[in-house]
């Protein structure tokens, strides 16, 4: 048997195989290089053949087998690449390995008609012996394994009933081996399927952590915005540019929780839509109203381009003009200051209207148009840190903007070419009938006429209950405060009073129970009761009202919403507001 291809030569140089050597066939009409193939090739213990012609190697070969040729490519009359050719026309020879030798520099397109005609190589005089011995060895090697392949071969035919069943052995066994494989590939799949769950299980209580930790935050937000709500109060006369500053921030601070709050609620499936008829040109006013404020400090000019027509819609006004007014701060955030913002619309057809927020900002790459709507996802960070925000604004836009059928995209022409995002959304007529109404929680219950107006407020948290009620006192109510929700009823029958701020998440006992408690009692009936919370969902709404809340305010209230329910009252009573 031959040695294995990568067996080390014998010392000596001996053959690897010295019972079985090789054919090798030399062509070169100059003898001297004849005798140097001869001298390089000797070691490796082959039988080396010669000849001086193309002609006289044609000869050799019809003879004789050979595992090789080394022909040269500049011969007298049949060069090599016409011996090549010739050879490789015979089937007998058709996939001899050729090794052409040659001692000029030959083209690309030569090298390429050598190898079409079956060469393997080529080497270059002067021929380095190594390379050339290392060349001729390998090929030397894969005819002999040919050879030892064709008798394996019939070898087979010899014990094929025996190879059949060592192959059907083989076969039980990989049988066997599935099975198990199979099994632990169920088991892997019952594993993979409850990490699954499991992340599915980590995702919902991030949400809830997020809409907890929106919750939570808007607790210590109360009694700062209504300390602020005190100091205007106090002094209404006068514009104090630190309260102004610190009213911004928190505006920008509750605008920064809704926009976390609704990207947990729209995880999580938890917004609802609250559709009605209304139109383009309302929803759009309601948002340049909640834009201006950063539209004015940037110093921008806001140009309209609208339809002449109104285009009526079908969506919940509020979500939509929540849209909008982000993409009017977005662009307002994002611009030089004194530069223009475009808003403009056209109807696209019978069933579709697109509105443009176009602005000549800081741009977006490529890169950032393709990620701009992902969660969390910010243009800039360094330019985001400056201004504010957690990158989750243009997330809501999108994800509002197809609850309510439509789509949203950007264009920019690079950075420092400004941003355009298109809204496109569906015309009433194309949209499905609106979703049933809410039940409106503005409905309020008369407040007897001829009586004082008194206000009781529970809440756990001091600061909040002492904060709202100094702004209550402000306005000309007599308060009393409580800290704890277990002995409103007997407060409440001493006090009589004409409205009662309730905190709904006290601890104990909820604001729903107590709210229960109140409407049970005689005067309970006529009682005006104001649910404050942190939340302030569609549901949650609804919860507060078949508890028999007469309005929900989501903490930190707003100071008009206060005031607006301290006016009902005094009009209830017949008295001019305080």
């Amino acid at each position: 048997m031959a040695a294995p291809l990568n067996a080390p030569l014998p010392p000596g140089g001996a053959d690897i195989d010295v019972s079985a050597p090789v054919n090798i066939l030399l062509v070169d009409d100059q003898p001297a290089r004849l005798l140097s193939y001869r001298a390089i090739l000797e070691p490796l213990g082959e039988r080396l053949v010669e000849a001086t012609s193309g002609t006289e190697a044609l000869q050799r070969l019809m003879d004789e087998e050979f595992a090789l040729i080394l022909l040269d490519v500049n011969m007298p009359g049949m060069d090599g690449f016409e011996t090549a050719s010739v050879i490789h026309q015979h089937p007998r020879f058709e996939r001899t390995p050729i090794i052409f030798v040659t001692a000029v520099n030959v083209t690309d397109m030569d090298r390429l008609r050598g190898y079409k005609l079956g060469a393997v190589d080529y080497v270059m005089v002067p021929i380095i012996p190594e390379i050339l011995r290392g060349k001729v060895l390998v090929l030397a090697e894969l005819f002999r394994k040919r050879r030892e392949l064709q008798l394996a071969n019939r070898a087979l035919h010899a014990a094929q009933a025996r190879e059949l069943e060592s192959l059907n052995d083989s076969l039980r066994r990989a049988n066997a081996e599935l099975a198990a494989r199979n099994s632990e590939l169920h088991k892997e799949i019952g594993e993979r399927t409850l990490a699954e769950e499991r992340l599915r299980e980590t995702d919902r209580r991030k949400d809830e952590f997020l809409a907890t930790l929106a919750h939570e935050l808007r607790n210590p937000l109360a009694p700062m915005l209504n300390a602020l709500n005190i100091r205007r109060l106090r002094d209404p006369g006068t514009e104090d540019p630190l309260q102004v500053l610190m009213e911004r921030q928190m505006a920008l601070l509750v605008r920064l929780i809704d926009d976390l709050l609704d990207v947990a609620r729209i995880t999580r499936g938890k917004l609802v839509l609250r559709r009605e008829a209304t139109t383009l040109e309302d929803v759009l006013r309601s948002a340049i109203e909640t834009a201006t404020p950063l539209i004015e400090r940037g110093r921008h000019s806001l140009r309209l381009q609208m339809p002449p027509e109104a285009v009526p819609l079908n969506a919940d006004p509020a979500r939509l003009s929540q849209v909008f007014a982000n993409l009017l701060n977005n662009a307002a955030k994002y611009s030089d200051p004194g530069s223009e913002i475009v808003l403009s619309a056209r109807c696209a057809g019978n069933d579709s209207v697109e509105i443009q927020v176009r602005d000549h900002g800081i741009g977006l790459s490529a890169e950032q148009q393709q990620r701009v709507f992902e969660l969390f996802a910010q243009a800039d960070n360094a330019i985001e840190r400056a201004h504010g925000g957690l990158g989750i604004g243009l997330t809501l836009v999108r994800r509002l903007v197809e609850m309510h059928g439509g789509e949203v995209g950007v264009h920019s022409d690079g950075l420092g070419h400004g941003s355009a995002f298109r809204v496109r959304l569906p015309r009433q007529s194309a949209l499905a009938a609106a979703q049933p109404a809410a039940p409106s929680t503005e409905e309020v219950r008369a407040v007897p006429r001829g009586r004082g107006h008194r206000a009781l407020v529970v809440d756990d948290n001091r600061d909040a209950a002492d904060t709202l009620a100094m702004m209550l006192e402000l306005m000309g109510l007599d308060v009393r405060r409580l800290y704890e929700p277990h002995s409103v009823e007997a407060e409440f029958a001493d006090f009589a009073p004409d409205v009662v701020f309730l905190d709904v998440g006290m601890p104990g006992r909820n604001g729903y129970d107590v709210a229960s408690g109140l409407r049970a009692m005689p005067a309970g009936a006529d009682v005006l009761l104001v649910a404050v919370t942190g939340w302030g969902q569609p549901q949650d709404r609804q919860r507060t009202h078949d508890a028999g809340f007469d309005d929900h305010l989501v903490k930190p209230a707003e100071f008009e919403a206060i005031r607006g329910i301290c006016l009902r009252i005094a009009s209830a009573a017949g008295d001019a507001p305080a």
